[in-house]
């Protein structure tokens, strides 16, 4: 019994269980459901899949299911950057606790009865539950913002702090924080007051395939707004978590975090204006501009500090073992290797389609462009992922030569499939259609084989978290003690403050 009661309550009463719990949840979905596209339609593994699952997959309804997809998808990436914020800022115990609760019984109330909607028949007591699911996520974010409410006394941080912070101790970061997460909830309730008109002049569609219409209705440009402003602070949220995580700190933090907050304000006015405004897209450029830089300035700091410290024993490195210090920790050089990369394959060919649209995409079939937004968008999520495995994995005590392996090898294997996904997306530039066929059989192939490379890895690493909940003194246990303690300081010291503020009201009264 206490094998059973310990087990479950590292899984769901610590933050890096509720983190493993929701990566696994993530790891089941993208590896059943990747089972109903691309090759293994061809193979006829998605036949063996419907009919062992006795998926209802009727055409017709095939957008309404990628929706619910998504949505089960997302909220549960939402959710494990949630659990990692209230575990890496500073925050009363008692509002981690209420926070991680309340979004774990959302997100898996959507994950379990929304996909049992979208693929095992249309019970609407299902989809009411889905909702309720969503709302919890939604209560969750609310909690979260009022948690880091940054204007706090005990938030404040010395003028003599290497972070960013105002004259009077403003934590700038923690207002970052505190942005994102309002900017969130207002970007959820656009997607909420559109789905509130489903079937009530509202219908259920793609966003790629309404691309070239030029007549949208008012709902349909706020899910296409929606959609792109919360990827975005997704992003934005992750970026926020690995400059905690690698210490960002400095001149750079100072000038990165009043970019990210008003980046971060400006996109998510472009992106939900788009409404109304002809120019809206405009203002989305100009808040890209802000979060950009940022992004930049914590890879600039990131880099030079793995060089700083992997030359720290030598008085005048060459620029060779400067290379070899920065590469020596692929899950340190991960995340901001990702964001690098990220602008060759999502935000160098959307601001190259912005400027050319006209010009040359839509010369192209509708057909081509569809594929390059698609991809567009696939690619900046799945590189969000993987840093949130380096983030993870970093966390889980992955050392040696299982931790070289393990990075190297998602970020060799993503970035070749990335990359053979914007050659394929990108290939009328360079070749008519005619002769296309050598171009998308190769980078289908480089997709296929770098895609499944980075799963079959995940696959190993969660095999050995599972294998590891099974040991008695396994890595779980110490991640468990560890987080028993911190809440128990965490407690006292909450307790020594009331006394603290007790004393000096008493003080007050006798005086």
């Amino acid at each position: 019994m206490h094998f059973i009661k310990d087990r479950f309550n590292y899984l769901f009463g610590s933050t890096r269980g509720l983190t493993l719990t929701a990566i696994a949840v993530v790891s089941i979905i993208t590896a059943v459901w990747g089972m109903l596209s691309g090759p293994m339609v061809e193979w006829g593994i998605r036949d063996v899949v419907v009919k062992l699952l006795n998926l209802q997959m009727v055409q017709a309804e095939r957008e309404a299911r990628i929706i619910m997809l998504y949505h089960t998808i997302a909220m549960t990436i939402v959710a494990i950057e949630v659990y990692i914020i209230t575990e890496i800022l500073p925050m009363k115990r008692h509002q981690q606790t209420m926070i991680n609760a309340t979004i774990t019984a959302g997100y898996l109330t959507a994950a379990v009865f929304g996909m049992a909607f979208a693929y095992w028949g249309q019970n609407f007591i299902f989809h009411g539950l889905f909702l309720l699911g969503q709302s919890l996520v939604f209560f969750a974010g609310i909690l979260l913002a009022t948690a880091l409410w940054p204007w706090k006394k005990e938030y404040r941080l010395a003028p003599d702090s290497p972070y960013a912070h105002t004259k009077n101790g403003l934590d700038l970061e923690r207002l970052a924080f505190f942005v994102m997460a309002v900017a969130t909830l207002l970007s959820a309730s656009w997607g909420a007051v559109t789905g509130s008109y489903w079937g009530n002049g509202h219908e259920t569609f793609l966003a790629e395939d309404l691309i070239r219409n030029p007549f949208k209705t008012y709902l349909q440009k706020a899910i296409i707004g929606h959609l792109h402003i919360m990827l975005t602070l997704i992003a934005v949220a992750i970026t926020l978590i690995v400059g905690r995580w690698l210490d960002f700190k400095g001149l750079l933090h100072r000038i990165a975090m009043p970019l990210m907050i008003v980046g971060t304000i400006i996109i998510t006015f472009g992106a939900l204006s788009v409404v109304w405004l002809e120019w809206a897209h405009t203002t989305i450029y100009v808040g890209s501009v802000g979060v950009m830089l940022a992004a930049l300035f914590f890879v600039i700091y990131s880099w030079d500090m793995l060089i700083k410290e992997g030359t720290a024993g030598i008085r005048r490195p060459t620029f060779w073992q400067k290379i070899k210090a920065l590469l020596s920790d692929p899950l340190r050089f991960g995340p901001g290797w990702q964001m690098v990369f990220m602008n060759f394959t999502v935000s160098g060919v959307g601001i190259f389609m912005a400027v050319k649209l006209t010009e040359i995409f839509r010369v192209w079939p509708h057909r081509e462009e569809r594929i390059t937004l698609t991809g567009h968008w696939h690619i900046l999520a799945s590189l969000i992922a993987t840093i949130i495995l380096f983030y993870f994995a970093d966390q889980s005590g992955l050392k040696g030569k299982a931790r070289k392996w393990f990075g190297w090898t998602v970020i060799i294997m993503s970035n070749i499939a990335f990359a053979s996904v914007t050659v394929f997306s990108m290939k009328r530039l360079f070749v008519g259609e005619a002769e296309q066929q050598n171009i998308v059989n190769w980078t289908m192939l480089l997709t296929d084989i770098g895609l499944a490379t980075v799963l079959l890895v995940l696959a190993i690493f969660m095999a050995w978290r599972l294998i590891d909940l099974f040991k008695a003194r396994g890595f779980w246990r110490a991640e468990y003690n560890q987080e028993i303690k911190r809440s128990a300081e965490a407690e006292i010291e909450e307790q020594r403050k009331k006394l603290k503020e007790l004393e000096e009201t008493l003080k007050e009264v006798e005086e």
